[in-house]
């Protein structure tokens, strides 16, 4: 049978992930390529926060980054002009179901934060 790109795998994770709350809002983002990369070029874009808690958020991305890829985002706060960059790594990264036909994003992309 073919996957039509829903059959992700479901978890009983809920107990890691009661603390989370919806943060819809565009934010910025820097993706710095790897020490073993020949050059250090950043690159820089916007993504759609969709969910955030004290350990990571849930962003949508139009390109995939590399499970594994640090990124430094800039988290909304409180007050509208205020963003707080952040180091957040790549866990995971999946294209958006419905758009499978096409050879580009959206992409989710669950972040973890790290302290």
């Amino acid at each position: 049978m073919a996957q039509t790109g829903w059959e992700w795998p479901i978890t009983d994770s809920q107990k890691s992930h009661n603390e989370r709350a919806a943060l819809l809002r565009p934010i910025l983002y820097e993706m710095t390529t790897s020490v073993e990369a020949q050059s250090t070029s950043t690159h820089s874009g916007k993504a759609l926060s969709l969910n955030i808690s004290s350990g990571g958020m849930l962003v949508l991305m139009e390109q995939v980054p590399d499970v594994n890829q640090v990124l430094k985002v800039y988290v909304p706060t409180p007050l509208i002009v205020i963003e707080t960059p952040t180091l957040a790594e790549v866990r995971w990264a999946r294209r958006v179901p419905f758009c499978q036909g096409i050879n580009t994003g959206p992409y989710l992309v669950g972040l973890k934060f790290m302290f």
